[in-house]
């Protein structure tokens, strides 16, 4: 096992589909999913977890947020969904080790308000061409760190705000494991609000 061996606490607030791309392909980190932790009590996710034999918590409490993460020695958190906004302590002490998932290519459609199917719907009104699903790392400020991996998706004029999801919701598991591995790889480096992906050694 590497000494630089990462573990993973995954955030989730609902079915958890990007919980189970990052379950199903992580034998490709140099990492494992040490914990999942849920904004909510009966969220799919918890059970994705169990079934994966993945220590899972309902935790909604600042305090007791922090004291899991440094019980299970977490390096990465990855925020899949999780609908709650993270304490500034949190996003400080785990500064360029938070990654999230949009729904959208920053900074079209993003920041407060944007999340969900409500992504979609403002896309469709717009009525843009290409839509797509970007990585990040958190910062103090809703959707506006450094960006990660982007990737699009053509809208085409029969979609829907729920077929527009189901297009994208394939993109975010591809770049979601993709920026999971190059994190976790040492690969990613934080310059002056970029992000830059050093070549594999």
């Amino acid at each position: 096992m590497s000494s630089n061996f990462k573990r993973i606490a995954v955030f989730i607030s609902g079915s958890g589909t990007n919980l189970q791309a990052l379950i199903d392909h992580q034998d490709q980190f140099n990492g494992e999913i040490a914990l999942v932790i849920s904004s909510k009590c009966d969220a799919y996710g918890l059970e994705r977890a169990k079934q994966a034999n993945i220590p899972a918590y309902h935790v909604t409490d600042h305090a007791s947020l922090l004291e899991t993460l440094a019980k299970y020695d977490i390096s990465l958190i990855v925020l899949a969904g999780y609908l709650k906004i993270l304490p500034e302590s949190l996003v400080q002490r785990y500064e360029n080790q938070i990654i999230n998932i949009h729904p959208s290519l920053i900074p079209s459609f993003s920041g407060k308000g944007y999340y969900g199917l409500k992504v979609h719907e403002s896309a469709i009104a717009r009525g843009v061409k290409i839509s797509g699903a970007t990585t990040h790392f958190v910062n103090e400020e809703a959707d506006a760190g450094p960006i990660i991996l982007q990737e699009a998706v053509l809208v085409e004029e029969m979609d829907t705000p729920e077929t527009l999801q189901a297009k994208v919701l394939d993109v975010e598991h591809a770049i979601l494991v993709q920026s999971v591995k190059l994190f976790t790889l040492n690969r990613l480096v934080v310059q002056n609000h970029r992000v830059l992906i050093r070549r594999s050694e």
